[in-house]
């Protein structure tokens, strides 16, 4: 099998590749902060040379106007969706889940228009209350479901939890359901760098079962990423029904370079088998913010399966930096 590129697209974090009729798209988080790009290709490889489309900037003030992170694109409902993060100015923390909807069937071509704050059941009062980030769209038995990360802050805690909540959906941009705690950080790999975290959900069914993967702790080379799972047949809203991996599925690899891998998501590959792409870095020492450094490039993984059937992320060593790249300039560091 034809080699993916290694990086495949340079500085583009939290990346989403989605295989829809034929054709590939690629969405991610792009380094300023303050757009939604698309890009199309024939191949996956094709993604990485393909031109970027800005189908919408972010607001000036008020909501909408910071941090625009984390988009995926979705076809839900006979709708092209295009579901983000965005920060508040001046409260630049106030982060929530936000749709743009394409007004056309061409992502590549037609107007995009914004759909709005993602909005809770009518019955639900906490969903989207407090920061809330790296929505993700599933659907399964004729139903659609949203997963995403949501902090709850306390007076008294200096930093707030972020759990991973589900729910149905009754629209692209409503929730049926009142949202259910999927997990939260139970273990000490989920809690380094000074946060505790799951986020960056990404769901991929395999023989009978739908597994959920995720990402923890904070997003330097600590960040890691975790895998929930659950029986097919199986109350999706019932949190007793979900296993969590006891240990990180993937972690940073100082002998491959490979430093904070994280916020994958899964797509069927140019040969039809499943492959993830995920950012990492490829050095652990960081100045300042981790935010601030844009280094966390967008890499193909082809997933493994165990003998159940669950995924396995397992680098291949030969295709890892297979092309020539080039990073920010680091003062100091890793000369």
């Amino acid at each position: 099998m034809k080699p993916y590129l290694s990086p495949l697209v340079l500085q583009r974090a939290d990346p989403y590749l989605l295989k829809h009729n034929g054709k590939y798209y690629f969405t991610a988080t792009c380094p300023e902060y303050d757009r939604i790009e698309l890009r199309c290709a024939d191949t996956v490889n094709g993604i990485a040379t393909a031109s970027a489309r800005v189908v919408w900037n972010k607001h000036e003030s008020g909501e909408l106007a910071c941090h625009i992170w984390a988009p995926e694109l979705h076809y839900i409902m006979g709708k092209w969706v295009i579901y983000f993060a965005a920060g508040h100015i001046p409260e630049i923390w106030k982060i929530r889940p936000y749709a743009l909807i394409c007004k056309g069937d061409d992502p590549m071509k037609d107007e995009w228009v914004e759909g709005g704050m993602m909005q809770p059941a009518a019955d639900d009062e906490y969903s989207f209350t407090d920061f809330s980030l790296d929505m993700t769209v599933f659907e399964h038995k004729n139903k659609w479901y949203a997963i995403w990360a949501q902090k709850f802050g306390t007076e008294e805690a200096p930093t707030p939890i972020s759990n991973l909540y589900i729910a149905e959906m009754e629209t692209p941009t409503k929730l049926k359901t009142v949202l259910v705690l999927l997990t939260t950080p139970d273990y000490d790999w989920e809690r380094q760098g000074g946060f505790w975290v799951n986020e960056g959900p990404a769901v991929l069914k395999s023989n009978g079962r739908i597994y959920c993967s995720f990402s923890a702790s904070a997003t330097g080379a600590c960040y890691c990423m975790g895998l929930l799972s659950i029986d097919e047949n199986d109350d999706l809203l019932d949190p007793r029904r979900w296993v969590k991996s006891r240990y990180p599925v993937m972690k940073t690899d100082e002998s491959l370079k490979i430093y904070g891998p994280g916020h994958n998501c899964f797509t069927t590959g140019d040969d039809g088998e499943i492959v993830t792409l995920l950012h990492f870095r490829n050095y652990e020492k960081i100045t300042g913010d981790p935010l601030d450094d844009h280094n966390r490039h967008a890499h193909v993984m082809r997933v493994q399966f165990d003998k159940d059937g669950a995924p396995l992320f397992l680098p291949d060593k030969a295709q890892l930096y297979n092309i020539p790249f080039e990073n920010e300039k680091q003062k100091n560091i890793n000369a």
